[in-house]
């Protein structure tokens, strides 16, 4: 098999940089993580940045949330790429790095996430694209032609991904990460750093099973996240019969539509003359 030379496609990939209300509503909106910035001048970070300034022996005016931020990824990077423990890992102990993952998980979960509803309908677009190769797979083996793309391999970011698992449902806590609730979610799903690591995929599987007993069973899907078998969101099943996993999905296949979903709402300008 050959493969055609790689296409870039940014409008579908990075559907966020293409997204006017996205932009508009959440990037560009210095309001839209205030759960972000209300965490960092909160308890849980002053209680580290005293912690800190405490081990350097510098004043605590000094410092503040974001420098913390840099020296624990600093931390957090060496260990992870390199297999080294960096000297400003020895400034945290495991309850800063519990707080300092939630910082990083509410910044995803306004900016990417369940925040706004924007963040996922941006998605659609993708969503949609990989269903229209699994339909064209599925329409090729019935009329028993050679599939003619057996593999699509998609690259992006994990701000690719998040949107993408949020519009499927996936990952979703019974409350909003807030700045005000970081005890009642210590033992949240959404984890960032667990959904989207380092090379993280997405893989949807479909399945052709040549003893299904009637059509609607002869096709099923199967998606892996990090390698790993993803229950369905809706079911917590380990695969799906291909018709039913479109029907769960049918308002986002059928209604989201990405010119309208991305559209800022008008303003009307005009007014009355008293």
């Amino acid at each position: 098999m050959e493969c055609g030379p790689p296409r870039i496609n940014d409008k579908l990939m990075r559907f966020f940089d293409h997204c006017e209300k996205f932009l508009t509503e959440v990037e560009r909106n210095d309001t839209a993580l205030y759960h972000v910035e209300a965490f960092k001048t909160g308890p849980e970070m002053q209680n580290i940045l005293k912690k800190v300034a405490a081990t350097l022996q510098v004043p605590v005016n000094n410092l503040n949330a974001d420098l913390i931020q840099v020296a624990f990824f600093t931390c957090s990077f060496d260990l992870a790429i390199k297999g080294v423990k960096s000297p400003w890992c020895d400034v945290f102990d495991t309850d800063d790095a519990m707080v300092l993952e939630y910082l990083n998980d509410l910044k995803q979960y306004w900016k990417r996430g369940y925040g706004y509803t924007i963040n996922s309908r941006s998605s659609c677009i993708l969503f949609q694209d990989i269903f229209r190769h699994l339909d064209k797979a599925v329409e090729q083996k019935k009329r028993s032609q050679p599939i003619s793309s057996p593999v699509i391999l998609q690259f992006g970011h994990a701000e690719t991904l998040l949107p993408l698992l949020s519009l499927m449902g996936y990952f979703k806590d019974k409350e909003p990460l807030t700045a005000y609730n970081y005890k009642e979610q210590m033992h949240r799903k959404f984890r960032s750093g667990h959904i989207v690591p380092y090379a993280s995929n997405l893989m949807f599987v479909l399945y052709h099973c040549k003893n299904a007993k009637t059509p609607k069973e002869e096709f099923r899907v199967q998606m892996l996240l990090n390698e790993k078998v993803l229950p369905l969101a809706h079911s917590q099943e380990t695969a799906s019969l291909y018709d039913d996993l479109k029907n769960h999905y049918k308002d986002i296949l059928q209604s989201c539509h990405t010119s309208e979903e991305c559209q800022l709402p008008k303003v009307n300008n005009t007014s009355d003359e008293l």
